[in-house]
């Protein structure tokens, strides 16, 4: 494996970590002041998460600067136009096998309620908005690069698809810190790699998975309004059904 993907996971560990001393650190500089213990942890962590992200990304970029349009696979890579067919399916194909997850998790495993993970991002940007860039953009782009690009990447070279797929997969379900939704996590990382491997171009699951982050905050974000609107047009069907 190349040094600079040595570096870039490297780094990527040290910004998961970084939170252990730097949310202290926040909290020590005032960040938070006058809010309640567990509002100002939320305020330090989301400020942290921004600024550890942004640099981690900064970091990432520089060390990839010459290797990010490299081929990892043999054969050329599939046209523009088919890149960006396979890119907008993507996010459909994402969203698809999330759902098919979700569902499996519940009625298989008795899994039920939405992921943690999901919860405790959505109270976060509510003190800190400026997190959606981490949760929209710069997370999925760090994600792909990471667990596609170089890990699925390096095992694709030396074995199968199924296996490259379902160890990266699998590695990064388990860094979202939620053991029990592995299925969920997992299933996205086979679509991102399958992906990869058919355009081979590390920018096509980049854009299916920054878009698809982005309407799950959009969804989340406006969680309340569309309830209403919906009993609304439940209401008003209720109504002209009566007629």
């Amino acid at each position: 494996m190349k040094k600079e993907y040595w570096f870039i996971i490297l780094t990527y560990i040290v910004m998961q970590l970084s939170g252990i001393l730097g949310i202290p650190l926040l909290l020590r500089m005032g960040i938070g002041e006058g809010e309640s213990q567990r509002m100002a942890q939320i305020t330090a962590s989301g400020y942290w998460t921004v600024a550890s992200f942004a640099a981690a990304f900064a970091i990432v970029l520089f060390l990839l600067r010459k290797h990010f349009k490299s081929n990892e696979f043999r054969g050329d890579a599939a046209p523009v136009s088919t890149s960006v067919l396979w890119a907008v399916g993507g996010v459909f194909m994402a969203l698809f096998v999330q759902v098919i997850a979700a569902n499996i998790e519940i009625q298989v495993f008795g899994i039920e309620g939405e992921s943690e993970n999901t919860k405790v991002i959505m109270e976060v940007l509510q003190v800190t908005p400026l997190l959606i860039l981490v949760t929209s953009i710069i997370g999925p782009i760090l994600e792909e690069i990471i667990f596609r690009k170089i890990l699925f990447g390096v095992l694709y070279q030396r074995i199968n698809f199924f296996l490259s797929a379902l160890i990266s997969s699998l590695v990064f379900a388990l860094v979202h810190g939620e053991p029990q939704h592995v299925l969920l996590y997992g299933s996205m990382g086979f679509v991102f790699a399958f992906l990869y491997v058919k355009t081979k171009r590390i920018l096509v699951p980049i854009f299916a998975h920054v878009a698809m982050n982005t309407f799950v905050v959009i969804l989340q974000t406006n969680r309340e309004q569309l309830e209403e609107m919906l009993k609304q047009a439940e209401q008003m069907q209720f109504i002209f059904g009566g007629m």
